[in-house]
């Protein structure tokens, strides 16, 4: 089966959590809305279209008759399909729970830079983003990614969930390479008390599809379009 991703052109972006899935699990995909004419299908089945169960927002993904919507619940499909995620209930929604405690994480790294609206322009709130990024960087990854190296540690490693690959692994690397984009200060200073999230990162980089995934112009490079942003006024 051929998945046809729907998500933004331009940036990463939450569809690049999807993208790394798929692209681990050498799964043949369309990223639609890059291709001439895809922009015109995705708003198609944003506003309802003739699907039953119509999609807020991108990412999602259309599977055969599927169509299925929200980064998380997303992964939680293809992760049960494409051996990234246990089998047994318990792990499977183990696995979801910690997907959703990183979709927890990037609405707050989101909004160090558009603190009021999403609506308004980063320059429209730039003060409000800089208090928001001096709290954020002193509270918030510490504690965010502190909690994913203890859940590594416990597993007894080297990834999230124990000796095997799974989804949330490659959501983690994710996250390590927007926080080095946007806060790179920040990172330096936090790696080393992250020692086992820095590895998961390593370890997901060195893997042969995600390596040629990272090197070719499937992947979009970072911007300010996307959640990271790098603004130099806010790594603090």
């Amino acid at each position: 089966m051929r998945y046809e991703l729907f998500y933004w052109p331009e940036i990463q972006g939450r569809g690049e959590f999807i993208r790394l899935a798929l692209e681990e699990a050498g799964a043949d995909y369309v990223d639609v809305a890059r291709r001439r004419g895809g922009m015109d299908r995705m708003m198609a089945l944003m506003n309802g279209g003739r699907e039953a169960h119509p999609p807020f927002a991108p990412p999602f993904l259309k599977a055969g008759t599927l169509v299925i919507a929200q980064t998380a619940n997303i992964l939680l499909y293809l992760g049960a399909r494409h051996r990234l995620a246990p089998t047994p209930e318990a792990g499977r929604l183990w696995a979801h729970q910690l997907q959703l405690t990183v979709a927890d994480f990037l609405v707050e790294i989101h909004d160090t830079h558009h603190p009021i609206a999403s609506s308004l322009y980063y320059e429209d709130q730039t003060k409000e983003a800089k208090r928001r990024s001096e709290i954020f960087c002193r509270s918030r990854p510490p504690k965010f990614l502190g909690y994913f190296d203890n859940v590594i540690a416990r597993s007894r490693g080297p990834f999230l969930l124990g000796r095997r690959l799974s989804y949330p692994d490659l959501s983690l690397f994710q996250i390590v390479e927007g926080l080095r984009y946007a806060f790179p200060q920040m990172m330096k200073r936090l790696e080393k008390k992250i020692p086992r999230v820095v590895d998961v990162h390593d370890r997901v980089a060195e893997r042969p599809r995600i390596a040629a995934y990272l090197a070719s112009e499937r992947r979009i490079p970072f911007n300010e379009m996307g959640i990271f942003r790098h603004y130099n006024e806010l790594d603090g």
